[in-house]
């Protein structure tokens, strides 16, 4: 950077002329004086005609910063030279438009405008740059008045050349744009065939960024208002636009090639501030064009320096691909400081100073091409590295592997034959721990069996007794019958008594026997051993129904029938003290195995009995609830035992349908008689659902589909 400023001052400080003597000159700015209109409404009538101060520059280039205001400028021109056709030269083709005023004896003799965006009739050659033919005889003193305005920078570069010396100036210039946009399309291209070729998209972000950079550089170098001129918008917004989208390139394309985001994610949020500072800019065009130009400036210098600062935190990392990319943009950056030390009059305009960023874009986009193909050069050497510690990583692992193996085989052979030894164990545990499942399963049946034993004998007993009880007086007054037969026979037999003596005697007989109350007694013992065999065969028909015999098959069966038929088994348990509230409704057949869902009541009806009995110790109060309904889609059935016992606790309610889980005490249960009703319901394809307050009461709903699905 201090190598280029010091050739920039050299290079500025060597020319230093009075102008205007030759038929070629160099730029005339310091024997300029301008006046500035902020209203750009001055005419130049009333400027002849008013007393309008104009100030002296003492610059060789005139340099008015970004302003809205229309300037004016004065000099006077003294040919001294043998050559009579002058070319007035304005080497900025970013003005809006520029007017020249021929002035003699303080009147206009002639005029030539020049509009950037209109045509090019005007101009004395077919160019980019503003230039103006006036005609002046030796030793002709004229005072010329020049009027221009822009919308970005308002730098003024004027010289005054003869003709055929400007046309080798413009055409060096074109000569010298054609070589850099050349040398960028060439960069420009041969980095698309990377990309093409790599797929790699650090390549797409380095071509769309040197596009851009070229894109604005052209822009600068005024070729958009040499060929579109007529194309206002283009012409007007493509300078800040090219070079805010270049900032936006230049960032993806640094967060690309630095890796940004393997450092700090900070940067990365700083970057992205400036590509939405540049997105704002750009709106910020077709609102007012002079602000979002400053505002690209400024986003330009500040994301600059600050890419700088990152490439040197990228490098004092360690990173290898930083160095180049710090000498590139190293570079760039200085091109560009001296580019705007230039514009702002620190250092001489020149053609050194005013085409170095195109000189520094050039050598720019060149040393990050090889810092792209350095830094995938070091991606393959890496690359490489990392294969060959792989490759010995794996030859060492497959060694490993084998010593392991053998080691592996022996331990599997030891490890085996302790499995089958264990194998043989874990068979005889399984044979015996069958068995003794069994024999539990066969003890709950057992269990079962035993209150089912009770409760038919107590309900047999009762009408059994009954009956026994009335055998014995009703065979005491069936005697009392036969020896009353037996005397009226002997009486009715007598030959020599009369009738009515007999008739007399068998009355007596018969009120000393109270034949009448003899009678009523003998229909009323009769009578009471009928119901007592009524309720006996009552008592078998729901032991019947209680059994099924026929389990192994599902069959058609009235569930009612059999939750009645098991309340009549448990009636022996069913104290006066237990209220049972009995609520079976309209139930249709469902296809199921009747028994089993008998021991199922059976079980549920016993828990809830024992539960209620815990509770209350046989004093009133106790409730056992029994409900059937047909559920509204009348695909299943319900049955709700609910008994007001103690309750299951929360914390066991989970546990109570595993095998041997029980709550009773040592010797009052197996713990299967819910898994056995739990299995049961599951296997008729229903559920079975508990819900309990522990203290108040437990609940079980069980859901039976009314046909079982084949």
């Amino acid at each position: 950077m201090c190598f280029i400023l010091l050739i920039a001052c050299f290079k500025g400080q060597a020319v230093n002329i009075i102008h205007f003597t030759e038929a070629k000159s160099n730029y005339i700015g310091k024997s300029i004086s301008y006046h500035e209109d902020p209203t750009s409404k001055l005419t130049i009538g009333q400027l002849l005609k008013s007393n309008v101060s104009f100030e002296e520059s003492n610059s060789e280039v005139l340099n008015f910063g970004i302003t809205n205001s229309t300037y004016w400028l004065k000099f006077t021109v003294s040919n001294h030279s043998d050559c009579r056709n002058l070319v007035l030269n304005l080497e900025n083709p970013l003005l809006n438009a520029a007017t020249l005023y021929i002035v003699k004896d303080s009147s206009v003799v002639d005029s030539i405008s020049i509009e950037s965006y209109k045509t090019q009739n005007n101009r004395v050659f077919d160019h980019q740059f503003l230039t103006f033919k006036f005609f002046m005889e030796y030793g002709d003193n004229v005072t010329y008045y020049f009027k221009t305005n822009s919308n970005m920078q308002l730098l003024i570069p004027l010289s005054i050349y003869q003709k055929d010396d400007l046309a080798n100036n413009l055409l060096k210039f074109d000569l010298r744009t054609g070589i850099f946009i050349g040398f960028m399309l060439a960069m420009l291209l041969y980095n698309l065939f990377l990309f093409l070729s790599l797929k790699d998209l650090q390549y797409f972000y380095y071509v769309n960024y040197i596009l851009w950079v070229t894109i604005a550089q052209i822009a600068v170098l005024g070729l958009f208002h040499r060929f579109l001129y007529e194309n206002y918008a283009i012409v007007n917004y493509i300078v800040p636009f090219s070079g805010a989208m270049s900032g936006i390139a230049s960032v993806l394309f640094v967060r690309s090639f630095l890796s940004i985001k393997d450092y700090t994610r900070r940067f990365g949020v700083y970057l992205n501030i400036i590509i939405i500072a540049d997105a704002v800019a750009i709106l910020l065009l077709f609102v007012d064009v002079s602000l979002g130009y400053k505002l690209v400036n400024f986003v330009a210098g500040i994301g600059s320096l600050f890419v700088l600062y990152i490439a040197f935190y990228v490098r004092r990392k360690g990173s290898k691909v930083a160095n180049l990319f710090l000498i590139a943009w190293g570079i760039f950056l200085s091109t560009v400081i001296v580019f705007v030390l230039k514009d702002i009059g620190v250092i001489r305009y020149s053609q050194l100073t005013t085409y170095i960023v195109q000189l520094g874009v050039s050598i720019e986009a060149l040393l990050l091409s090889f810092a792209l193909a350095n830094k995938m050069n070091i991606y393959r050497r890496e690359k490489e590295e990392s294969q060959k510690r792989e490759f010995n990583a794996l030859r060492e692992n497959d060694r490993l592997i084998r010593e392991q193996n053998i080691i592996l085989e022996e331990k599997i052979e030891e490890r085996t034959h302790e499995l089958q030894l264990s194998n043989h164990s874990l068979q005889d545990a399984i044979h015996d721990l069958k068995e003794a499942q069994s024999q539990l399963v066969e003890s709950e049946k057992m269990a079962s069996l035993g209150q089912l034993t009770a409760g038919v004998a107590h309900e047999i007993n009762n009408p059994i007794n009954f009956v026994t009880s009335n055998v014995k007086p009703l065979k005491r007054d069936l005697e009392m019958v036969w020896d009353a037969f037996s005397y009226v026979e002997n009486v009715a037999l007598e030959e020599n008594s009369i009738a009515s003596d007999r008739k007399t005697r068998i009355d007596s007989y018969k009120r000393e026997l109270d034949i009448d109350y003899l009678k009523s007694e003998i229909d009323f013992l009769l009578r009471g051993m009928h119901d007592g065999a009524s309720r006996t065969a009552e008592i078998v028909k729901s032991l019947r129904i209680f059994s099924r015999v026929d389990e192994d098959a599902v069959m058609k069966a009235d569930i009612n029938l059999g939750i009645e038929s098991t309340l009549v088994i448990l009636g022996s348990l069913l104290s006066e003290n237990i209220q049972l509230d009995k609520k079976l409704g309209n139930l249709p057949q469902i296809e199921c195995y009747p028994g089993k869902l008998n021991q199922v009541f059976l079980n549920i009806l016993t828990n809830g009995i024992y539960a209620v009995e815990k509770k209350f110790n046989n004093k009133p109060g106790g409730i056992i609830k029994i409900e059937s309904t047909l559920l509204a889609d009348e695909g299943f059935v319900q049955i709700l035992i609910e008994d007001n016992g103690i309750g299951i606790p929360s914390a066991v309610i989970n546990k109570i349908f595993e095998p041997f889980f029980t709550t009773k005490d040592v010797g009052e249960g197996t713990g299967l008689g819910m898994s056995i009703a739990y299995n049961t319901v599951l296997k008729h394809n229903g559920e079975l659902i508990v819900s309990s307050v522990e203290g108040e009461k437990t609940t079980f709903i069980i859901k039976l589909p009314v046909n079982q699905i084949v």
